[in-house]
């Protein structure tokens, strides 16, 4: 049974270890935490703790750490709702939604920057889904014969801007060609079908343009890459720092991981992940030795983002998920004001 006194046990077993990333014993918490018990009720309470699921020994120490169960249970029911974030950082993340320097994309990139050095973690934004968004316009700005700009817009107002590169000369009237033909085959198709799409527009565009060739392979390239961005990581490097991916094997896991788009998009529902609901009402999902934070927000009535922090399991998770909540409400503010941060 969870008894209060075993709730508190539980709570200064996990904060110590968040803390020090090293097992914890009975001596600690009562030197730490100045609990107003015995060592023999303590260790009771942890053997106990142990056998409900709640804590794991290592191998390595007579100390415990959480375990999954634990972690799912500390997040559940233990997190301060109240805690908030300091006025250093409130001020930090604000700054990343300086909309006379930037746009919305760019604003969530900065602001993953800057949760992935407030949290010495990786942190990710997921944007509205490729198959959820759809091709509305494609604008094509010539800079010269060998390079142009082009600017992909969706039917959610979204904007991708790409620099194309040409090997050898393209006379503009090929690039206004090209640009007429795809705009009048790919409005409205979703983002993840315009790869495909482009290979039943190849008769179309030899027909027409003469340096078919090379306009082909740049916008196949472009709309791939357009369509896979949306999953964006800042910090990959922070990992390496962690102890618990000193493992090579399962530091190559997590790179692996990082550039698979899919597997964030899906990781509830991977093998082994364990969806949790925080007290403040951010998604967690705890996978192997792995901790995804994610925060929704809501770009429309119908498509949304998540912004996402990932470490171990073993992170500050009261830090994480009130950074997190406050950044993702911020680029609420800024979507629905269309594109201009609130000063409130």
């Amino acid at each position: 049974m969870l008894t209060p006194r075993r709730i508190e046990i539980f709570k200064a077993i996990v904060d110590e270890y968040i803390r020090t990333a090293e097992p914890v014993g009975s001596r600690t918490l009562q030197e730490q935490y100045d609990l107003p018990y015995s060592s023999a009720t303590i260790r009771n309470d942890m053997q106990v703790l142990e056998e409900m699921g709640y804590l794991e020994k290592t191998h390595t120490s007579s100390g415990r750490i959480p375990s999954t169960m634990g972690y799912k249970f500390y997040c559940e029911n233990l997190l301060n709702n109240a805690a908030g974030i300091d006025k250093r950082m409130e001020l930090a993340i604000r700054s990343a939604f300086d909309v006379s320097s930037m746009n919305i994309e760019e604003a969530v990139h900065h602001s993953c920057e800057i949760l992935s050095e407030m949290t010495n973690m990786t942190a990710g934004a997921i944007g509205p889904d490729s198959n959820t968004q759809c091709l509305e316009h494609i604008k094509l700005f010539p800079i010269d014969t060998r390079n142009a700009v082009c600017v992909f817009i969706t039917n959610t107002g979204h904007t991708e801007t790409k620099n194309f590169h040409f090997e050898d000369d393209v006379p503009f009237k090929d690039l206004e060609a090209c640009t007429d033909i795809l705009n009048k085959r790919l409005q409205g198709v979703p983002l993840a079908e315009v790869p495909g799409r482009m290979e039943d527009i190849k008769p179309d565009l030899c027909s027409v343009v003469h340096r078919h060739d090379l306009l082909f392979t740049a916008f196949v390239r472009a709309f791939v890459k357009f369509a896979s961005e949306s999953v964006y990581f800042s910090g990959k490097d922070r990992v390496l720092y962690q102890p618990e991916f000193e493992d090579i094997d399962k530091l190559k896991q997590l790179m692996l991981m990082f550039d698979d788009t899919k597997v964030w998009r899906g990781l509830d529902s991977s093998e082994n992940a364990v969806a949790v609901t925080t007290t403040k009402g951010a998604q967690l999902t705890l996978y192997n030795d792995l901790a995804v934070v994610r925060s929704k927000f809501h770009v429309n009535d119908t498509e949304s983002g998540e912004l996402m922090v990932v470490g171990p399991s073993r992170m500050n998770y009261e830090k994480v998920v009130n950074l997190i909540d406050y950044a993702a409400r911020l680029i609420e503010k800024m979507y629905n004001s269309g594109g201009e941060s609130s000063n409130e």
